[in-house]
């Protein structure tokens, strides 16, 4: 494992009973970089993020935070980390500032420096004014912000962070990646588990989980790049009817809907859009357009779920 790194896994396995809830995962992230761990629940997310701060013990592989190995160094390594929770995990009795304090206390800040950090930490995630309100009374999205400002307290090297704009707001989930974006400037190593695909792009690099497996990792123009010009739009009324017609044709290896289209994966591009349209004029079916876009990451992943099933001899995956 090499230094070059604030936080690396290798090899990481983790198993309940017969189940492998994270099967052999690999990743690094340097400092001032933010990786994703993107999949559906159930894909081993929360598990890996858990195994990371100590939390869980690994079954097998090596981890390594800030220089120090885990779980043989793990009270070093929990003093570089700041850890989000999936769930609202602060003390809703307490206000916003007492929970900062709380955690402050917790670290042995002193108490003129934890004076200096709790406002810091205040400013910076937009909380000043709602300091004596309980974090209970608090909204989703502030919440999180809370939760992230404790996370913060004594300047980790690295966070983790399990889905942390889950069930907030839009204008929230801007919100919080602009905390995210400020803390990569500062430096900090940032891993983040997501089942968003739209959030995806912000990350340095993707590493997309399913079933405890990392299918692929890289940078999310790269993984997007894989797919270029075999990914048809198709417009339609009567979007099943369409649908039926779209995956008779003999170079469309997928379709799935994508908000109001149908997404076409094919291996060639020309015939398809040649032969569709006329077949659903035969058909009677109505169309407002077919035409070759920009392919998704969401693309990318099914793509990925239906290799995986066919290396396993599994059923594929479909998202349509």
């Amino acid at each position: 494992m090499g230094s070059d790194f604030l936080l690396e896994a290798e090899n990481l396995v983790r198993t309940f009973g017969s189940t492998r809830a994270v099967d052999g995962l690999n990743l690094q992230v340097r400092s001032g970089e933010m990786v994703g761990l993107v999949g559906p629940d159930g894909a081993g997310k929360t598990t890996a993020i858990r195994l990371l701060c100590g939390a869980l013990q690994p079954t097998s592989g090596k981890i390594r935070v800030a220089g120090y190995d885990v779980p043989a160094q793990v009270e070093k390594a929990r003093e570089e980390i700041g850890y989000l929770a999936q769930r609202f995990s602060l003390y809703g009795d307490l206000t916003v500032k007492e929970n900062l304090d709380f955690f402050g206390e917790v670290f042995d800040i002193p108490d003129k420096e934890r004076e200096q950090r709790s406002q810091e930490l205040l400013r910076f995630a937009g909380l000043s004014e709602f300091q004596n309100r309980p974090a209970a009374a608090l909204s989703g999205g502030m919440q999180k912000k809370l939760g992230l400002a404790c996370a913060l307290v004594h300047r980790p090297k690295v966070l983790l962070l399990d889905e942390p704009t889950g069930g907030v707001d839009p204008v929230a989930r801007q919100e919080f990646w602009h905390l995210l974006i400020g803390l990569l400037r500062e430096g900090s190593a940032v891993l983040v588990s997501t089942p968003y695909m739209d959030e995806a792009m912000r990350f340095n690099r993707v590493i997309f989980m399913d079933h405890g497996r990392a299918l692929t990792q890289d940078a999310p123009r790269t993984l997007m790049s894989r797919l270029s010009g075999r990914i048809l739009e198709l417009a339609s009324d009567s979007q099943m009817a369409a649908r039926e017609i779209a995956v008779q044709d003999p170079e469309v290896e997928d379709v799935h809907s994508f908000g109001g289209y149908l997404h076409l994966r094919v291996s060639s591009a020309e015939g398809p859009i040649k032969r569709i349209p006329e077949k659903l004029a035969s058909a009677g079916i109505p169309m407002t357009h077919l035409v070759a876009v920009a392919p998704t990451l969401e693309d990318v992943f099914i793509q990925l779920l239906e290799t995986e099933g066919n290396e396993n001899g599994k059923p594929i995956h479909s998202a349509a």
